[in-house]
């Protein structure tokens, strides 16, 4: 199947979940965040376009620059199937996009398809990132059953030893066989979905294997291939991951020999305007950079999610990015604008 195939599947499967009232929703969030730059205040509330939701907040890996791998967090919280359903009956009309992934890996959640399949019966755009470990044949069978649109698998390597430079206590084998039960599901079901997109993050460390990337991937029969640049903590002096090829480094070299994010930090940002995190704990955060619920809006266990996205705290927050964004560490080392 040729990439523009695959890519008109994608466009067609995703517009299934237009509707007006997402639409108009849209609309009052891009007139909203037009009126802030401004200084001006819209009389109307809104509700994101898109929203993550974390299943759960611990791993199996120990990734070095992952939060949850440095802290090596391997018990913790998921998310309370009743409060989740309580968020999507709360954003259904509204929403077009539920991301089922924050920090922690998604598949440890016992009900991960369930709620899937509730989001999708909602008439909402369902993805999730995963590393694929926890893969299998029953599980698989779940998530295209579950309706899932898209899967991100983490996949930084072609080789064990690369791949696992990084994804400690990773086995790619499982990776990889982890794809071929999808696509054995998505064929033996007659789905188009979930359409299956590896992700490779850039680091020095496997750099080297780009272009054997690209041609696994073609092997493997994915939507999608795509290179992302590596976030990374204390790299202000240089760091030992940061990739030596420009295009996928998120962070150039001064003249003093600092190193400082690429992108300028204007005070404005729209994915705070069009998007929010639930952590597994029921805390509504701005973005998914806010790994340590720095700046929650409020908890969806005590109130309704949109009570807690409309009040003081959320509004209070929008508006301090706009008066001045550098103020905040994650924001710092932040490329949207």
């Amino acid at each position: 199947m040729t990439n523009y195939i695959q890519h008109f599947r994608y466009l067609k499967n995703a517009l299934q979940y237009g509707s007006l009232s997402k639409i108009l929703n849209f609309a009052r969030i891009i007139v909203s965040y037009l009126l802030s730059l401004i200084k001006l205040e819209a009389h109307f509330t809104t509700k994101p376009y898109f929203i993550s939701i974390e299943p759960t907040d611990y791993c199996q890996l120990e990734c070095p620059e992952c939060p949850v791998g440095i802290n090596k967090r391997k018990s913790g919280h998921k998310i309370d199937f009743d409060v989740f359903k309580s968020i999507i009956n709360d954003i259904s009309k509204d929403i077009f996009h539920v991301i089922f992934y924050f920090q922690g890996e998604p598949l440890l959640h016992k009900n991960l398809a369930e709620m899937i399949k509730y989001t999708h019966n909602a008439g909402i755009f369902t993805s999730t990132s995963t590393n694929a470990q926890l893969l299998n044949n029953n599980n698989a069978k779940e998530i295209v059953l579950s309706g899932l649109d898209k899967i991100i698998i983490s996949m930084d390597g072609v080789t064990q030893d690369v791949y696992a430079s990084y994804r400690v206590g990773g086995q790619l084998d499982l990776v990889l066989k982890g794809i071929e039960y999808i696509n054995f599901w998505k064929k033996e079901l007659h789905s188009v979905t979930p359409f299956v997109e590896v992700q490779f993050v850039v680091f020095k460390t496997n750099e080297h294997q780009l272009s054997e990337m690209r041609l696994f991937a073609k092997r493997l029969g994915v939507f999608r291939l795509s290179f992302k640049t590596a976030q990374l903590y204390n790299y202000e002096f240089g760091h030992p991951l940061l990739t030596t090829i420009p295009r996928y480094a998120r962070y150039k070299q001064m003249p003093d020999g600092r190193y400082v994010v690429k992108n300028s930090l204007p005070n404005r940002c729209f994915r705070a305007w069009s998007g929010a995190v639930v952590s597994s704990r029921g805390e509504v955060l701005p973005c998914c950079f806010d790994k340590d619920a720095s700046h929650s809006y409020g908890c969806v266990i005590d109130t309704s999610f949109e009570a807690v996205y409309t009040g003081a705290k959320a509004q209070a927050f929008k508006h301090s990015l706009l008066n001045n964004r550098s103020q905040y560490v994650m924001c710092r080392n932040c490329t949207s604008r």
